[in-house]
């Protein structure tokens, strides 16, 4: 399917068909009143949704890298963990992705180089929902992008990102562009710098994105996927490909109880400024407070001084 939008609302029609399914049964087998069979089927639909969840840090922990002593967490952090992880979760695949479009903003004389928001592995441009807002305060331009097919090539997918850049930097007048970007969005990133130089580059801003590959990818579907995987030809081919230069325009954001990435270690990108955090799932580093004021910091370090008054 080329559209993580309709991919979604798929996924979507297929969970309340079960919803309503379970509802049904309960009505006629048990003679349930209509609103607590309701109930019972969503709530089952959700249960389903949890345990997927908690599978991910269970599979996750089995190729995890070592955890450092200041980032290990209590039972009580552990829960903290998912119950953030599942909320981020269930909001980005089960409202924001399935709304989304990609969008442009733009702010005349802003001290900040326009950002460009590149989303992971079977999303689109709504897992960005909590960062734009906080763009929109800052008065930085920035644009998203929707990256498809799916499951396609992440050398597919420069072309998108040249084109979304050459127009932020047009509409902006700027020479440069900032990148954030989740997951697969940072290799596609990097890609692109590999295929068009880093001269309209002011920084890119990676978050969880396994620049060494992740043991989860083979659990994937499509190239994008096989290529994600931990040691694959196609990671050993781009990190050959970048010199000094291009690392040290890099900020590597990643989290040690990262639930997809796999082992976590992954992240760490050597030549990069490396950013650890603890206690932040995968999907949730896209609205986790602490890693957004990270994300915020990196691009108030790019802003002018000059413009400043």
């Amino acid at each position: 399917m080329k559209s993580a939008r309709l991919l979604s609302r798929t996924l979507l029609l297929v969970q309340l068909g079960a919803a309503l399914a379970i509802a049904w049964a309960a009505m006629a087998r048990f003679g349930l009143p209509a609103w607590q069979a309701l109930c019972l089927g969503v709530g089952s639909v959700a249960l389903v949704r949890l345990l997927i969840n908690m599978n991910n840090f269970a599979m996750a922990g089995w190729y995890a890298s070592a955890t450092p002593p200041a980032f290990r967490l209590s039972p009580a952090a552990r829960l903290r963990l998912l119950a953030e992880e599942f909320r981020a979760s269930m909001l980005v695949t089960s409202w924001h992705i399935p709304r989304a479009s990609a969008a442009t903003r733009t702010y005349p004389n802003s001290r900040h180089p326009p950002v460009l928001l590149l989303h992971g592995y079977g999303c689109n441009s709504g897992y960005w929902a909590h960062l734009m807002p906080l763009l929109d305060a800052a008065r930085i331009s920035h644009a998203s992008v929707d990256l498809e097919p799916v499951a396609g090539d992440i050398d597919g997918y420069v072309e998108t990102v040249e084109r979304a850049a050459q127009a932020l930097r047009a509409a902006s007048g700027a020479a440069q562009v900032a990148i954030v970007a989740h997951s697969m969005g940072g290799l596609v990133a990097r890609a692109w710098m590999r295929a068009h130089g880093r001269a309209a580059v002011a920084r890119v801003v990676t978050l969880g994105t396994p620049h060494h590959g992740t043991a989860l990818a083979r659990f994937g579907l499509g190239r994008n996927a096989f290529q994600m995987r931990d040691g694959s030809p196609w990671l050993r081919a781009l990190a050959d490909g970048e010199d000094a230069a291009t690392r040290a325009l890099i900020t590597s954001i990643y989290t040690h109880h990262d639930n997809i990435v796999a082992p976590q270690e992954s992240s760490r990108l050597d030549g990069a400024r490396n950013l650890e955090f603890g206690g932040v799932g995968h999907v949730a580093l896209g609205s986790n407070p602490r890693v957004l004021a990270a994300v915020l910091g990196e691009l108030d370090a790019l802003a002018s001084p000059a413009a400043q008054c």
